[in-house]
């Protein structure tokens, strides 16, 4: 009888390759053609309407509820003419995934049956209940109201036959619930800080904004495999299974000729994205085998995370047309490279300028320096703070696994720009600067553009590299939510620039000039942040050696990492900003950390439960046949033969009773480790009894069962084993 296992290999091979239906019209012909944006907005909107909701946008202006009624009007006719009929307010919950609660446009019209209907008051806000989401003490079981609220920054798109817009989610007290709301409150504040200093330079700038481009790593596992290995289905990864023995060591994956398979599904889902306006650009394969990755444009931060948790959520939706479940853990395999979402993060300002980008003369040079040197400040003073916004119990496994950055938050700027930020730290003095010394520099900075092509190269250890025109936050995990990694580092640039201008400021009023004055501050930031900064191997053990020398912590533990969220540093700058409040910031701690353990626990009893009713029934059954075997054997052997023949078999018998006693004891231990951390109330304990005490198990179970793969006859292994999991395509 067929294997569950064999069964999915036999599923697999019926396969074929799904046929897409390319559009007849060019992208640019339906690119958007399922969101609400400005085109459609001139065809459904009043001139009013229309002016005030791209003045919200624009200025964060209030949309007044006589407009909304226009606005909600304009939506649903445009809605209706597409074939909707529910709408819903699309938001984030700390959940780490989206939510949505449908509802249909029709109202009871009494004796004339129902008419569509969808006013200013529904498109403004609705009520979900605020009790069933994670909240870390917000909101109590009896205390379920909340609210979403429009956010018209980000435009309302049609997904599967509903009319979706984008809200915030908030408590009944106004404490956020979500992503989305500190992350847009944060970018306003770092727009009124940088727009500050970029007066400095240009009196034009009245707006800056966040640009991200993400890069979406993820993995493709046939369906039938998938359900053939309940440890995917339950926890996203797998929990055992040995190395194949190809896997990624050849190199030949990586931007290798993509699967006719894969790349249907790439299409597909493409195809969808661009009605959906997500301006995804890029696909290829990644490192590890039957690995991938696709990333957009830039696009303005809110936007990019809407679009990024729109796209995860259509991939999957996709994915099941052509017979694949897509994995966005951070480490499903183990042995090979994780996945991660790198985060390129830069800013842009009002009159087209990226500030993260050299200039054509020495004024834009300057301005660069001067938001290049204040961001690795801000890194360098809220490192522990950005680690907290990244580390979850999938990153976990794959932060400084030799394949990702390692939990030692560093900055790489490569060799050139260190060599001029070391020039300008000894030659600008605090004294008046000689006409001499003037030019030198701006002949120094006027030389950037042509200089930082060739000396900036990329560093791929590091967790934070300068790559020419932006940041790449490379340390964020496939799984995670862009908003987090976002909403730290952005605030910790609008505190770096806010402090810089009063420093500058200070010494322009002291009668100092505005050149000298910025050169004088920068050269303090140069010097103090100099720790921060790594352009070798980050990877090595000698750099964490390196890195506790020069006082950067090293945190691997997750449940440890997360304690900076609620520092006096961080919440200090989250409070006087007005990002968090105090209270916020211990909830969201408390959710991170109870979110952490219910992983573990998740995992722990997955692993007991294959180890128990999968794995040792399967190799009881080998186990008697080479018991059986060795029987036979006896009864046609004599004695001296039957000790040379049989002696393999008794020694296999033998290890394998000792790893099945093994594997009994090492679940029972973990399940009586799980009972004890889940008889502790306190949360943060919990967690760290999971952390410490039950984790390892793990580790210690997978180690005897996978060995056990090796030795068991392979057509009786209940699970696909790695080698059908990462080449079946």
């Amino acid at each position: 009888m067929a294997t569950i296992r064999f069964k999915a290999l036999e599923a697999l091979m019926s396969r074929q390759v799904f046929s897409v239906d390319t559009p007849s019209k060019k992208t640019s012909e339906y690119f958007g053609e399922n969101v609400f944006d400005q085109k459609k907005m001139r065809v459904y909107l009043s001139r009013e309407a229309y002016d005030t909701v791209i003045d919200a946008i624009e200025n964060g202006t209030r949309i007044p509820r006589r407009v909304a009624d226009q606005v909600s009007s304009g939506m649903k006719a445009w809605s209706i003419d597409k074939g909707v009929t529910h709408y819903t307010h699309w938001f984030h919950p700390l959940t780490g995934t989206t939510a949505e609660k449908h509802d249909a446009f029709f109202e009871p019209a009494g004796n004339d049956g129902v008419i569509e209907s969808f006013d200013g008051a529904r498109l403004v806000q609705q009520e979900p209940d605020a009790s069933s989401f994670p909240s870390g003490g917000l909101r109590n079981t009896f205390e379920a109201r909340g609210y979403t609220a429009w956010d018209p920054s980000s435009p309302a798109f049609i997904f599967d036959k509903t009319l979706c817009i984008p809200t915030i989610f908030v408590a009944y007290t106004g404490e956020a619930l979500d992503y989305k709301t500190p992350l847009l409150k944060t970018l306003s504040v770092l727009n009124d800080a940088a727009v500050d200093v970029c007066q400095y330079f240009d009196k034009n700038v009245s707006k800056v904004q966040v640009m991200l481009g993400w890069e979406q790593e993820y993995f493709l596992v046939d369906t039938a495999l998938y359900i053939a290995r309940p440890d995917l289905m339950l926890t996203g990864r797998t929990l055992m299974g040995h190395a194949s023995a190809k896997d990624q060591q050849l190199e030949d994956h990586y931007f290798g000729t993509i699967p006719s398979r894969v790349s249907a599904f790439m299409r597909d889902f493409e195809i969808e994205a661009y009605k959906l306006g997500i301006p995804i650009k890029t696909r290829h394969n990644e490192v590890a085998p039957n690995q991938f990755e696709c990333a957009p444009v830039f696009e303005e931060a809110n936007l990019a995370v809407d679009h990024n948790m729109l796209l995860m959520d259509l991939m999957k939706k996709v994915s099941r047309r052509h017979n694949f479940k897509v994995l966005f853990h951070e480490k499903p395999f183990k042995g090979v490279n994780g996945s991660g979402k790198h985060n390129n993060w830069s800013l842009a300002t009002n009159t087209g300028v990226n500030l993260l980008s050299p200039g054509k003369n020495p004024k834009s040079n300057m301005q660069f320096l001067v938001f290049i040197i204040n961001t690795i400040k801000a890194v360098q003073e809220h490192a522990d703070l950005l680690r907290a916004s990244i580390v979850s119990a999938g990153n976990e496994h794959r932060l400084g696994a030799a394949e990702a950055p390692p939990s030692i938050i560093s900055v790489f700027i490569g060799s050139y720009l260190t060599k001029l930020l070391n020039e300008l730290e000894t030659r600008v003095t605090d004294e008046k600067m000689t006409p001499d010394e003037k030019t030198e520099i701006k002949l120094d900075i006027g030389r950037i553009p042509e200089l930082l092509l060739d000396n900036t190269d990329r560093n791929r250890t590091s967790p934070f590299a300068f790559t020419g025109n932006r940041f790449e936050f490379r340390a964020v995990g496939s799984n995670e939510n862009c908003a987090s990694p976002m909403t730290f580092l952005s605030l910790a640039v609008a505190e770096q620039l806010k402090q810089f201008k009063v420093e500058v400021d200070t010494k322009i009023e002291d009668g100092i000039k505005k050149d000298e004055a910025i050169f004088q501050v920068i050269k303090n930031y140069i010097k103090a942040s100099k720790n921060i900064l790594f352009d070798g191997n980050g990877y090595g053990e000698e750099w964490a050696k390196e890195a506790e020398i020069r006082g950067l912590t090293n945190v691997k533990s997750t449940v440890k990492a997360l304690e900076s969220l609620v520092s006096v540093k961080s919440k200090d700058l989250c409070v006087k900003h007005g990002i968090f409040s105090e209270r916020e910031m211990e909830a969201r701690h408390d959710i991170r950390v109870s979110h952490y353990t219910k992983k573990i626990q998740i995992e722990s009893r997955v692993m007991g439960d294959l180890a128990t009713n999968h794995i040792i029934p399967t190799v009881y059954k080998y186990q008697n046949q080479l018991i059986e075997n060795v029987r036979g054997l006896k009864q046609v052997l004599d004695s001296k033969d039957f000790e040379q023949i049989a002696g393999i078999q008794l020694q296999t018998i033998k290890e394998i009773s000792g790893r099945i006693a093994l594997i009994k004891i090492k679940v029972k231990n973990m399940v009586e480790a799980r009972k004890k951390a889940n008889a502790v109330e306190d949360i943060h304990e919990k967690a760290r009894l999971y952390a410490e005490e039950v984790k390892p198990y793990q580790s210690e179970i997978r180690y005897h069962i996978d060995h056990l793969e090796m030795v068991v006859d392979n057509e009786i292994w209940p699970l696909p084993k790695y080698r059908e999991l990462l080449f079946a395509r």
